[in-house]
């Protein structure tokens, strides 16, 4: 299962690294890593580049959006998409300065419905070095 996280950027953030995602990756990898005795320091660092997200907003609004599509259901904190003829199976939890994506396959029915709510969004995964600006990997797969 491949997680990603998804931050929501700060505008002076995305004009400076829209050309160079992978600096701004390699900046949250570092905060992800980073040890106990750091923590004030990356915590500074990562309030500086991401802003907020409306968490029990969003929830709502993916809630009504999605909850008359069968292959859709909320447990708890957790949207979960489990479409068997698309073979999909992702898991999105909102916090309010990330989201936590789980899924099997490379796409996500959730990033379309993501990408048309909230802005700047950065998604990555630090295992396996991917990451992408939502606008732009929808621009190129869809």
């Amino acid at each position: 299962m491949k997680v990603y996280y998804i931050f929501k950027i700060k505008n002076e953030f995305v004009s400076l690294y829209k050309d160079t995602p992978s600096v701004l990756y390699n900046i949250l990898k570092n905060i992800y890593y980073m040890d106990k005795d750091s923590v004030e320091y990356g915590y500074n660092l990562f309030n500086q580049l991401i802003q907020t997200i409306d968490k029990i907003q969003l929830d709502r609004d993916i809630y009504i959006y999605m909850h008359q599509d069968i292959p859709y259901i909320k447990k708890k904190d957790i949207h979960i998409i489990h479409n068997l003829y698309k073979n999909e199976i992702s898991k999105l939890r909102i916090n309010n300065f990330y989201m936590k994506l789980e899924l099997e396959q490379d796409f996500s029915s959730f990033y379309p419905y993501l990408e048309s709510k909230e802005k700047n969004l950065f998604v990555c995964n630090f295992h396996r070095t991917d990451f992408f600006f939502l606008e732009d990997y929808l621009e190129n797969n869809l």
